[in-house]
């Protein structure tokens, strides 16, 4: 078993639950990390035979463009098309983070993590 991790991959989003974030918009981060077999493309060098990270790039930029109230249901979509898009995938962590969320205080970040095995 292997991981692939994605660190910081920065959008600019409209999701939350005031009219003004619908409007507005806000900067976000997600970390993605996946977990599969990752010995036969050790050995091939193939990139078929691995878990190509420019599609896991693809699924979150995609995902991240369509608005949601909450960062659970995005950071849920991104996981649930993972694991049908990619089946050499056998555990997923994502964490969505709204960055200077507007909550009232000095907050640098509010962040959902999801993790989810294949079952």
């Amino acid at each position: 078993m292997g991981k692939i991790k994605l660190k910081n991959i920065r959008t600019f989003s409209y999701h939350g639950c005031l009219v003004e974030e619908s409007k507005i918009g806000s900067n976000y981060r997600v970390d993605l990390e996946i977990e599969a077999d990752l010995s036969t493309s050790a050995v091939t060098d193939k990139l078929s035979d691995t878990v190509d990270y420019v599609h896991l790039n693809k699924i979150v930029v995609e995902e991240m463009a369509i608005r949601s109230e909450l960062l659970e249901h995005v950071a849920k979509r991104i996981v649930d098309r993972t694991l049908k898009e990619l089946d050499l995938v056998k555990k997923i962590t994502v964490e969505v983070s709204k960055l200077n969320p507007p909550i009232g205080g000095d907050v640098e970040e509010v962040t959902i993590i999801l993790e989810q095995f294949r079952s």
